[in-house]
Parts: structure tokens; sequence; C-alpha cells
């Protein structure tokens, strides 16, 4: 392969690449402000000038490219024998200048700025700057504007890289954002009449390299130094978009994208960046309760578990059939364990999946792209992010039992349920919004109810035994996504109080059972090879899942306090 020298190192590159595009593959620094690999290049805010040496095709010696003038690594192919400084006196007197320009007409509010900790001005200013303006005018103060209902634009603080204009013509093709006015009183502005309000308005505030573009949501609520990062995956839709969880203090505070080019590339939607908000709803449920007399009453965990299993018991001992049913809001481990759960208790349980929401049609960015294309983003229509894991794995538990295979659809158990077949079933939920029909309540007259849930509802209060569960920012687990990947994800803040994970609550309905070579506690990596040991059909889940390329920051349950 042609070979490049930056900054004193040899780098490999395909033919077409950019000099930045190089050194950033190879964690070289080289500032930058403008260029961003998911948009087209402006090469305007000249701080990636590099100087750049080519090998004269006659004597071998290197000399000086394009008459010796800086060239813009953003915009400068790759030759083979070039030779590149970023770091040399002319380069360095160039970024210091540009870095001098740009902070001209700054607020220096870097104490009261969401930006602060991540800001590539505040980084750049450190490492590039001169230490002292020698601008003496009065600063140009540019207002601050509500351009939209989830971001406020702080226009004294943008350096106008205009990544976020690029990105609503090249991405949403939505278009409201543009450049106006000229020289110094050149500035972000909406069209007039329209708001940022695409459903990927919110990628304009993780493009924006300082902190002009900021996310209402998170404004003032948290210093991003305190913040702790998870990665994990989004859980409201099946895109299967790869998101990093900030969060402190069991909080959860922004979401914000991982860059994953075969699944969601740079982007994530503005109803999975804002779609956490129910964790933390006061409406979660945070206890047990048991039936006792027909009103619903508080239980311990234990007690809970044993009216539960009792109950569904008591129904196979009558001669009915149980079902469970596992919201496609789940995991499939938890899959897994409910599902072993309902066939320990009841060898003939009727296994099925939930109600798989749906909003129209896929939809695919760039406008008129192809959901094939290499930079191609897609939203799914499917509002549930592993239906195809939970058919997946109820299809494998039930190839080994009387039904041979067959995995109900939730339309396919009301009709069950109505036909007097079943008297008793596990429902679980997990959904961010309220979701039993009434359909299914009618359906469920006097069947034994165990439901598992996060929020207050009609089907809570319709429960024999309510058993409070987690969202999936609180537990460890592998969803499928559109696509058929399997990809895992880790828990980012402590289960709400007083609730399990639906898959800790399987694996204590089974040890009720007497089942002792079943965990005592749920592990997702352990249930995983579980699983595929099992049943060979779900090896998969061990040699396909896909799991986070980052760092899990793993916290002890106890701290060590010196007295």
């Amino acid at each position: 392969m042609p070979k490049i020298t930056i900054n004193g190192r040899v780098c490999e590159f395909k033919p077409g690449q950019l000099i930045l595009q190089v050194a950033n593959e190879a964690t070289i620094d080289v500032p930058q402000y403008c260029y961003h690999d998911g948009l087209s290049v402006v090469a305007s805010c000249r701080i990636c000038l590099a100087e750049v040496w080519m090998p004269d095709p006659k004597s071998g010696k290197l000399a000086p490219y394009m008459g010796g003038k800086l060239m813009p690594t953003c915009q400068t192919a790759c030759m083979d024998g070039m030779v590149v400084y970023t770091d040399s006196p002319k380069a360095v007197a160039n970024q210091k200048a540009v870095m001098e320009y740009l902070l001209i007409n700054h607020p220096l509010d870097c104490p009261v700025c969401d930006q602060a900790g991540e800001c590539y001005l505040q980084d750049y200013s450190y490492e590039y700057g001169r230490g002292q303006s020698r601008f003496e005018e009065t600063k140009v103060k540019n207002p601050k504007k509500d351009v939209g209902p989830n971001i406020y634009l702080y226009s004294d603080r943008c350096i106008m890289c205009t990544r976020c204009v690029r990105f609503t013509r090249e991405v949403s093709g939505s278009g409201e954002l543009c450049v106006s006015g000229r020289g110094n009183r050149e500035e972000i502005d909406v069209f007039p009449g329209l708001a940022l309000d695409n459903e990927l308005a919110g990628n304009v505030v993780d493009l924006c390299p300082v902190g002009a573009l900021l996310d209402k949501d998170f404004l003032f609520a948290q210093r991003v130094w305190f913040l702790k990062e998870t990665p994990s995956i989004d859980g409201l839709t099946a895109s299967g978009d790869n998101i990093s969880i900030h969060h402190n203090d069991g909080k959860i505070y922004r979401f914000k994208p991982r860059t994953n080019m075969s699944v969601n590339k740079w982007w994530i939607t503005d109803e999975v960046r804002f779609g956490w908000r129910f964790v933390h709803s006061d409406q979660r449920l945070s206890g047990p309760t048991r039936k006792q007399f027909g009103t619903a009453v508080l239980a311990e965990w234990p007690r809970a578990i044993s009216e539960a299993h009792n109950g569904l018991r008591h129904v196979v001992a009558s001669g009915k059939r149980i079902a469970v049913m596992v919201s496609p809001m789940l995991s499939c481990e938890d899959a897994y364990w409910l599902g072993r759960a309902a066939q320990a208790i009841d060898p003939k349980a009727f296994l099925a999946v939930g109600p798989v929401p749906t909003q129209g049609a896929d939809k695919v960015f760039p406008p008129g792209a192809k959901a094939d294309d290499a930079k191609a983003f897609v939203v799914s229509a499917e509002k549930a992010p592993n239906a195809r894991g939970v058919r997946r794995v109820l299809g494998a538990l039930s190839k080994a039992s009387a039904h041979n295979g067959y995995v109900a659809s939730f339309e396919q158990l009301i009709a069950q349920l109505r036909s007097g077949e079943i008297g008793g079933v596990i429902i679980t939920g997990n959904y961010p919004t309220a979701w039993a029909t009434r359909e299914l309540m009618d359906a469920l007259a006097g069947k034994f109810v165990v439901v598992l849930d996060t929020l207050t509802s009609e089907l809570a209060t319709r429960a024999d035994v309510l058993l409070p569960s987690a969202t999936w920012c609180e537990k460890a687990g592998t969803f499928e996504n559109w696509r058929g990947m399997l990809q895992a994800f880790e828990a980012a803040i402590p289960v709400h109080e007083g609730a399990r994970p639906e898959a800790q609550i399987a694996l204590d309905l089974l040890r009720a059972d007497g089942r002792g070579d079943v965990p005592a506690l749920f592990n997702a990596a352990d249930t995983r090879r579980h699983a595929a040991a099992s049943v060979p059909e779900l090896s998969p889940l061990v040699s396909d899942v896909r799991t986070p390329s980052v760092s899990v920051e793993q916290n002890a349950d106890m701290e060590v306090v010196e007295l």
C-alpha cells in the first residue's frame, strides 16, 4: 500500500483518502473544527493547515508541495511518499493565528458554558493559543436564539464551522439552518418562519465543536466532568442505534450517539436522544404488590415471588395451561429465563410475543438515499428494540416443547386467553408509554395474572401479583435489531428502588420451583453462555453477539471508607 509520513510517523493510506482522515485513523493529533467524516468538506476553519512536501520525480529529493504554501489537510488527498508537518514552526504559527482570530469576538464565558470540559475551542486554545489577545476593539455580541423545541443557539460562541448547516442540508434534508450576514456580522440562523425541529435535529448539538448549539434538556444540568459514560443500545426502536448513556449518581442526563458505520453511522434520532425520560418518571413502580381480598397490598419480594409461583402452580393443577407474554422491549436474556420459568411451571406453557408498535414506514437519510448506501442512516418504523430477538429465543425454547416451535403473536395470545384454555399468564411490559389494549384487559377476566412492568397502569392494578421491573438502562442484555444484528449493552445506572430485572424475577421463580441448578443472580454474559449450551439454536447469542468496543466502568457494590 502507498505510504505517507505525518509528523514523523509513516502511515499507510487508501487511494483517495485525505491527509486528515489518515491522521485521525492513526490517532495523530491534528486540530480541526469544520471537518466531519459524515459531511462535505469546506476547509473553512483553516486550523488544520500543514506543511506538505513531495519527492521530486527526477531527483527523488523532497520539495515543497504546491509552491510551499500551507495546505488544508482536510482537503488535500494523500500521495505516495508525501511528507506532512502539522507541528512545524510555520504550521504552528498558523494555528496560533487562527485561534487568535476565533477568539476575537468570543465571550470567554467558559465557567458557565455547558460545553466546558469537552470544547474544542477550549482545548485548542490551551494547546495552540497565544495566551494573550491583541484585539483592543469592542467585541461583536451576537444574540442568543431559541431555534427549536430542543435547541438553543448561543451565536456569540459560534466559530462558523458550518457543520450544523451542512447537516440540515446533507443529512436530514430539512435545510432549516443557513448562514446570514457578512464579515464579522456573519452568523448561523434559521430561515424565517422555520424552526429546527426535524427528527434528527439533536445531532447538530453533537456536531457543534464549541458551546454554540446547546441541548435545552441538558442546559445547566450537570458539569460534563462529573458524568460517567456507559455504552448501550437504543432501547426504544428496532434500529439498534449505538448510544452512550451519560449519567451521574444514578441519574441519566443525556444520550449521545456512538459511531457504528454498520448501524447508525454518526447519528441518532431525537426520539432516541430524549426517549429516556420515562426511566426517571414519578410513575415508576417501586415495590411488589399482591391481591388480598381484592385489594392490592404491598409485599416483600420473597412473598410476592412465592404468591406468583403458587398461583401459577394452582392454575396448572386445576388442568389449565399458563402463558407468558414476553415484551419486545425486553432483552434476549430476559426472554430466555422467562421462557424457562414458564416451562418449568407448566411444560405445555404457551410462549407469546407482546405487541410490536409501529409508526409509519422506515425512513432513510439523506432523503432519496437507499438503505444499503454506505452513509445512509435508517430509522426503523418499528418501535421495539428486540422483537426478533424475543421470537428467536422463544422459538428455540418452544421447539423442545409440546408446541414444536410455535410462538404466539399478541393477537393470537388474546384469542387463546378468550378460549378458556389458559388459566394464568405472566405479562411483561416495559414500554415507555401506556400499551395494554382494551382487548387484552377484557381477555384477562377470570385469569390469574402476574404482571412485570415499569410504570403504573390499568394493567398493573388488574394484576394478582405485580412485580416492578427494570428498564434497559438499568440492566445488561442483548437486542437484535431489524437487520438481525445481535448487540450487547451494559447497565448504566442502578435498578430503580423496589424493582428487579425481568431475568432476575424469572430466576427467582425458577428457584421457587425448586430448580437449584439455575444461578441465584442474573448475569447477562453467563446467561448467553447458558442458553447456547442448553439450546443449540441459541448459539448465536455467543458466537454472533457484538459487545461494546469501549471499556465499561464497573463500580464496586461496597465502598471502603477509612475512619
